[in-house]
């Protein structure tokens, strides 16, 4: 697949300084190689066209802890043509974050007079929840997709990237926030610094941030490298997104580990120190594993080879037996794992996923194509490789009669297993 694709030189930039602190010492210790856009869908008519493709090198910053991959890639590039990611296909993370909502108006009394912001918005999938409630909201997001759907189901939404800069119109002509969300958006942001700042700005002196991200301590435990791509710039531990917040003013006063993605975690950062020991206790155990130095990431390149190596071989012996094989889930971690392990249309013959906007088009590199999840029983294949492994058990309920005529599912992370 390498032939096919490219790398303009103006839309990157390989990074030679710390995200986060500036530090010039980064430590790289994986490297996927050269790889698609993750969530840069192929239309069928141009399968054989270059597609535009990146280094993926990820590298530890031995001053301030943080992970990070070492190429950016322009945000324009990333986010805002034709995005296909709606958050609301997905039934597991709708409940997920009305939860989360409900939890945070028991918290915090909200009325006509609040002000509750979300960057990246989406579609409206969280925000939704406030205005049911009767609370004022304000999304931001780039998409013009996601942030159109957003505005068709009352979820006022100002279609633009979130930066410092904007942060501050914002405060000017909507004033300070109650609360601002933010889930799985800060690793997405190149101007790292410039983003906390611009949460800094947007919150009123006695409001909270509640902003979740991918965990990186799973991510390295249950050899989740699939979670990598262009558009995840950073990967957090508690102890680099303790340095990043205060060197903003803000603080990690309470945190939540949560199971959804793999493992994530939910902070509730504000501009004044009232630490709980939910962050003392997480500080603590990362610094007793090491997980604040470099050398807790030795090895995990070969982890991730093998897990590559033994997908491979259960792939390639089911495909030698005469079973067929399809997969769930054309999600970015699915472009990840498909590209790094080799697998395409000659080993596996369809993607399918709920996403009707994805339904149509071929993965990144692999050029699978997605079909609608109806043609797992339809098609019937003998597997289905399960890319979208972070929501298995939603996933293995919704394809209750597929299991139940006799189809298996391919889970491979941690490592591959048939259930």
């Amino acid at each position: 697949m390498a032939d096919t694709m490219m790398r303009p030189e103006a839309l990157s930039k390989t990074e030679t300084a710390c995200r986060s602190c500036g530090s010039k010492a980064l430590t790289p210790f994986l490297d996927l190689g050269i790889t698609p856009l993750a969530d840069r869908l192929v239309r069928q008519n141009d399968k054989d066209t270059p597609e535009l493709s990146f280094p993926l090198v990820v590298a530890v910053c031995p001053d301030c802890s943080l992970v990070q991959i070492t190429e950016t890639v322009k945000p324009e590039i990333l986010f805002a043509d034709a995005y296909p990611y709606y958050s609301s296909f997905s039934p597991a993370l709708m409940a997920h974050s009305r939860d989360n909502v409900l939890a945070r108006l028991e918290e915090k009394p909200l009325g006509g007079d609040s002000l509750v912001i979300e960057l990246a918005s989406n579609d409206g999938y969280l925000l939704r929840n406030y205005v049911e409630a009767g609370v004022p909201v304000l999304g931001i997001d780039p998409a013009d997709g996601p942030a159109a759907a957003a505005e068709k189901i009352g979820v006022r939404t100002l279609n633009d990237f979130f930066t410092l800069d904007l942060a501050r119109k914002v405060r000017e002509e909507h004033g300070p926030a109650d609360i601002v969300h933010g889930n799985n958006v800060l690793a997405h942001v190149a101007d790292t610094n410039g983003f906390v700042e611009g949460i800094r700005t947007i919150l009123k002196p006695d409001g909270v941030a509640v902003i979740e991200m991918p965990y990186l301590r799973p991510l390295i435990e249950h050899v989740e490298f699939d979670t990598i791509y262009h558009e995840h710039l950073c990967y957090f531990s508690l102890t680099a997104l303790d340095h990043l917040f205060r060197r903003h003013g803000l603080y990690l006063n309470r945190v939540e580990q949560l199971a959804i993605h793999g493992g994530s975690l939910r902070v509730f950062v504000q501009p004044f120190e009232a630490v709980e020991d939910s962050v003392k206790t997480m500080l603590a155990d990362e610094k007793a594993i090491g997980l604040d130095s470099p050398a807790y990431f030795e090895g995990f390149s070969k982890r991730v080879e093998k897990l590559r190596t033994d997908l491979n071989l259960m792939i390639t012996d089911l495909h030698s037996k005469g079973y067929s094989i399809a997969a769930y889930g054309a999600a970015a971690k699915g472009a990840t794992m498909l590209n790094f392990c080799g697998l395409d249309t000659s080993q596996i013959d369809f993607v399918v996923d709920r996403n009707v906007n994805k339904q149509g088009w071929l993965m990144p590199g692999a050029h699978l194509p997605i079909r609608e999840p109806e043609a797992l029983i339809n098609e019937q294949p003998d597997y289905v490789l399960m890319l979208a492994w972070n929501f298995a058990d939603e996933i293995l309920a919704q394809q209750a009669e597929y299991r139940a005529a006799g189809g298996k599912f391919i889970i491979p992370v941690p490592s591959p297993r048939i259930v």
